[in-house]
Order: structure tokens, then sequence, then C-alpha cells
């Protein structure tokens, strides 16, 4: 059954693809490279459904090659999805680095799963990929007199809408159009999640909000932040009340809180505003805090 048999090459320049997209977004020389967007594109479109489809289907009999790359189009746009939900529920959060390494880790074990599902399956069972039967299956479905018209028209109909879709989704992400221009203004726990916020104070005690700023004005903005509870300003190191940031750049720190006096349900406000109005803030969060001594 298994004897000698080698590693599948589909399987092999799957997972290769893989650690190469991984280098291309990790490593910071070759990040710029338009090679990187092609290999993410790769990778959240095509790699992780190939290899769960090849895991689920392991025999030539199953499906063949034209149909398998449907599927694993259609698969990969399901994973995906779902894989950045879960992560949206974990303290990763959807971030670049997290769904880089949670779609890897996803198809290199999807990788082998199929391998090991092939193995249980003689070799003239298992699926594979050749070059030639590939060119020779591709010659019978579209050149040879073999099928209906109407089949053969809607295959090439079927190939080209795939190729045009992913060439006009390759475009658009290499050459995005100028959106809205906008700044993200958020509060997070200490934790750096959207809960866990530190609400509940004593008299003299501190707490920590994480305060995060993203910059999507397409241009430099110098900010000036300021926080307030009960309409009373409480001091700010300069580095957090002036900040300044490049186009897509984050700031992203955390902010101790000291309430002066005491209260319940008190509005304590996260102000943000821009280099061109000082009085009215251009961004603004808030909580409602307690300051109450301990029982």
């Amino acid at each position: 059954m298994a004897g000698n048999r080698q590693f599948p090459l589909d399987l092999l320049l799957v997972a290769g693809l893989v650690i190469l997209t991984d280098i291309f977004v990790l490593v910071p020389v070759l990040s710029e490279s338009f090679l990187r967007t092609a290999l993410g594109l790769l990778l959240v479109l095509f790699l992780p459904g190939y290899a769960l489809t090849g895991a689920l289907l392991p025999a030539k009999k199953d499906m063949d090659g034209i149909e398998r790359a449907l599927l694993s189009l259609g698969l990969s746009i399901a994973v995906v999805p779902l894989m950045g939900l879960g992560m949206n529920y974990t303290d990763w959060g959807v971030r670049e680095v997290p769904v880089l390494t949670g779609l890897s880790v996803f198809t290199l074990l999807m990788c082998g799963a199929a391998y090991y599902r092939r193995l249980k399956l003689s070799e003239a069972e298992a699926f594979k990929i050749s070059i030639g039967t590939t060119i020779s299956t591709l010659k019978a479905e579209f050149l040879e007199e073999t099928g209906s018209r109407a089949d053969k028209v809607l295959a090439v109909l079927l190939v080209m809408s795939i190729l045009a879709s992913i060439g006009s989704l390759a475009y658009v992400i290499g050459n995005p159009r100028d959106g809205e221009a906008f700044t993200e203004f958020y509060i997070l726990g200490p934790d750096r999640t959207a809960e866990n916020y530190s609400t509940e104070y004593t008299p003299g005690g501190s707490g920590t909000v994480v305060v995060g700023i993203t910059n999507h004005e397409r241009r430099t903005v110098d900010y000036t932040m300021e926080v307030r509870l009960e309409n009373r300003s409480l001091p700010l190191p300069e580095d957090q009340k002036y900040i300044s940031l490049d186009h897509n750049v984050t700031w992203e720190e955390p902010v101790t809180i000291t309430p002066p006096v005491e209260g319940k349900n008190m509005k304590l406000e996260f102000l943000l505003f821009n280099e061109t109005e000082k009085s009215v803030p251009y961004r603004n969060v808030h909580l409602w805090i307690n300051v109450t001594k301990e029982s």
C-alpha cells in the first residue's frame, strides 16, 4: 500500500507555497514586493481549500482535477471568513500575523491529513497530479469532440469567469481606490480586548485603559487627546496627549486613569482632536465608571 511512495507533488507544492508566503509576509525586505500580494491571494483564495479537498477526497474517482480546483476555491472562501470570525473571539484578534499563522497551520495540517489518507489507498487509486495527464485532460475537455457543445461552452465560460474574478481581485488589492479619509479611535481593556474594562475604582486608586488610534487620512496628522471625567480634564503625559501619526500607522498604548472624585455612573470620556479643529472633538468614546469606597 504505502511502500516507498514519495510525498505527492501537489501537496508538496501547496506546503512550499505556504512557507514561501510566510517568508514574504514576515521578512521586512520582502514584504514590499508584489509577490507578497500574489502569494497572499493564493493563500486566502486557494491553498486552504485545496488542502482540505485533498483530505476529504483522497481518491482519483472522487473528483477530477477541474472540479477539485473549483471546490478548492469554494472551500477557501468558506474557511477563511470562519477562521477570521473565530480569531475575533481570541486574545490574538483579527490581525495579519495571527491570521497568517492560522491559515498556514490549517493548510499544512490538511496537507498532512491528505497525505495520510492517500497512503491508505493503492498508488493507482490515490489522487495525484501529473503534468502530462493534466494537459491531456484539458485537451480532451476543450478540444476533442467529446461531450456536448453546451458542456464545452459552459466549461470555458466557467474557467474564464474564475480567471477574471481572480484577476479583478488582484487588481483591486494591488491598486486600491482612494476611499473616505477617516481615523479609528477605540478603547480596549487592560488585556487589549474589547471587554473587561476598568470601571470600578476606589478613591485614590488607578486603572488602565488601552487607547488606540489608526490614521487612515492619507496624510500625516497631529492629534491631541484629552481624557475627561464628568467634564473635568485628567492629566496625561505629553507623549499621550500629543500624537503624530503617518498614514496607515496605528498608535496603541495603555493609559492610566486615576479618578480625583468619588461617584457612581460617572462619564469617563476619551476625546480626540485633529490639527484643524481644537474645540470640537474629531472622535470620542466613553465609559461609565464608579469610584466608591471598598465595602
